[in-house]
């Protein structure tokens, strides 16, 4: 759970492991996405992109904002809290539990090129354009009132 906006978690990043990649993967990209934000167009909590090929999986805790958990060249993206780094649960109180989205996209290019301040939407643009396939899992969290 996130660690602000009225949410009290320890704002850590979760394990993920994957195996698999199709033919031609040259990078991969994790994103998660709250499609049940109350902001008409979402929120994305994590913007993961320029793993290398050879990466298959992220540990507990490696989404801080500087990125010193992670294996080097790896970016994070700003998320919808404005920050880099994983950004935890936090729908409003007695919302209907909201559906966050895991995906890992596998690229056909070896790194995408943007500049430091990028937005998510931007680096999804990105994501796609160079997209061979990608897996998701959905979590669903909620708080009651």
């Amino acid at each position: 759970m996130y660690n602000g906006f009225g949410c009290d978690g320890k704002n850590i990043s979760p394990s993920l492991k994957w195996r698999g990649a199709p033919p031609g993967t040259k990078s991969f990209a994790v994103t998660v996405y709250d499609r049940d934000a109350p902001t008409g167009s979402g929120w994305w909590h994590w913007v993961v992109y320029n793993i290398s090929a050879s990466v298959t999986d992220l540990r507990e805790g490696a989404g801080t904002p500087d990125g010193r958990a992670m294996p080097a060249g790896i970016v994070q993206g700003r998320t919808d809290f404005g920050t880099r780094g994983f950004g935890g649960a936090c729908p409003p109180k007695g919302d209907k539990p909201h559906r966050y989205v895991f995906t890992v996209h596998a690229l056909k290019t070896e790194k995408i090129e943007l500049p430091a301040d990028a937005s998510a939407a931007m680096v999804g643009f990105m994501i796609n354009a160079n997209l061979i396939d990608k897996a998701r899992f959905t979590a669903k969290y909620g708080r009651p009132q």
